[in-house]
């Protein structure tokens, strides 16, 4: 990894494409650090220092990389984005229109894009609008009772929510120019970003709590997890793919082979999103009606809420699995890819075209998810393990969403910069 920076850097083009890469990063960090008009900096940062992580609001602090709670331009992150990414390639799946513009190439990909833009901007509204409301009710951060803004009044109610949705529309951009103009996926790269942010701190302050023998364990056991997400992460089925020979003119096409690369975690992280988000709901009911006797609230408030729970942790493991048939069952259809390779004479050897095709690669995508949803499911319930433990903060550094972001991005970035020397050095063909 370290090898292909240096060579990308003694490469002109790519040397450029990097730096750009840095500036938009170091851009995005800089607004994630500057306070929203209206809020009560010293207040805010007293109640962090004496909030204890984690909670209701860490899958989307974890996307700002702490900015969140510190109300800052930038304080939604990635957020609203990942959930119109994630809302946009389901209803694909439902609405006849946006279908039939997916199949359309490029053209209908760019309309989607454009939808996805447009339900970004209203859901940062949304999110921008619940987070400042809790932030003036004192709510947005369990256990303090400090003022978290200057002022209660409707005109910097209004105010925060504009310049919180505006900084969601300006993280869209940044996004936007590294890909276009940069290495990578720009949005993977802004959300490793943030994620990234946040993991020194969260190291630390295992270090801090519980000494240098914890803190040890700690990192030799993220070490493992780290080659474990590499190893699973990498890992794919080829089925093999064999093209007759046909005549079209005077031309002969096709006689050549080809495969089918089956991931063994095809849905990646969207399985652990899902479940996060469908888990917080019942902790969000609890939230706005504390003081309720509703004996539903209270099973919920007991069991449901805290991370260290075995029924919790249970129902995270099963809504990860569920989500992850679920989210493969949409994304990788057997019947139109069996369809497509009988349209241009693909066949797999050894199973006749068209249902058995269809049968063959429905059977071997059931069975390769499930290693790949009990991956998802372990590595998520690290944090929540070593919570339950030794008290360790939530945002467990090795564990749950951010390794799989950090190691996903980061080998997707890798590949990119390795494919673009080859095509300037072939020294690596000729070794």
């Amino acid at each position: 990894m370290l090898g292909a920076f240096a060579n990308a850097f003694r490469t002109p083009d790519l040397r450029k494409k990097l730096l750009f890469v840095l500036l938009i990063v170091t851009i995005f960090r800089l607004g994630s650090q500057v306070p929203t008009p209206g809020v009560h900096v010293a207040n805010v940062q007293a109640c962090i220092s004496d909030l204890e992580e984690g909670g209701l609001y860490s899958l989307i602090n974890l996307f700002s990389g702490g900015a969140l709670l510190q109300l800052t331009i930038f304080a939604l992150g990635i957020m609203p984005y990942i959930t119109a990414s994630i809302i946009l390639q389901l209803l694909v799946v439902v609405i006849p229109r946006l279908e039939a513009l997916k199949k359309e190439g490029q053209a209908g990909q760019a309309k989607i894009t454009q939808y996805t833009r447009y339900l970004t901007l209203g859901l940062a509204v949304l999110q921008a609008t619940g987070i400042v409301a809790l932030a003036r009710n004192k709510a947005l951060l369990q256990g303090c009772d400090r003022d978290l803004l200057h002022d209660d009044g409707t005109t910097t109610f209004l105010v925060m929510v504009v310049t919180m949705t505006a900084g969601t529309a300006v993280i869209m951009w940044l996004g936007e120019l590294i890909t276009d103009r940069g290495i990578g996926n720009g949005m993977s790269i802004l959300i490793f970003t943030q994620v990234v942010a946040t993991f020194p701190a969260s190291l630390w302050s295992v270090q801090t709590s519980k000494g240098w023998v914890v803190f040890s364990i700690v990192m030799v056991i993220g070490l493992i997890l780290v080659a474990a997400v590499i190893f699973i992460e990498q890992a794919q089925r080829r089925i093999p793919v064999q093209y007759a020979r046909r005549m079209v003119g005077r031309k002969m096409f096709g006689g050549n082979s080809t495969y089918i690369p089956l991931k063994v975690n095809q849905a990646g992280i969207i399985p652990v999103i899902f479940a996060s988000s469908l888990l917080y709901l019942p902790a969000m009911a609890v939230q706005f009606n504390p003081e309720s006797k509703n004996p539903v609230l209270d099973f919920i408030g007991t069991y449901l809420v805290g991370g260290d729970h075995p029924l919790y942790m249970a129902a995270y493991f099963l809504l990860i699995i569920f989500f992850t048939y679920f989210y493969v069952s949409i994304t990788f259809n057997p019947v139109e890819v069996a369809d497509n390779m009988k349209k241009y004479g693909g066949f797999i050897p050894g199973i006749r075209a068209g249902k058995p095709t269809e049968d063959y690669l429905s059977y071997v995508l059931s069975r390769i998810t499930f290693p790949g949803a009990l991956y998802l499911g372990l590595i998520s319930l690290v944090p929540l393990v070593a919570f339950a433990m030794i008290q360790a903060n939530q945002n467990f550094p090795f564990g749950g969403t951010s390794i799989l972001i950090m190691v996903g991005v980061a080998l997707d970035t890798v590949k990119q910069i390795e494919s673009q020397l080859q095509q300037r050095n072939y020294e690596g063909f000729l070794r």
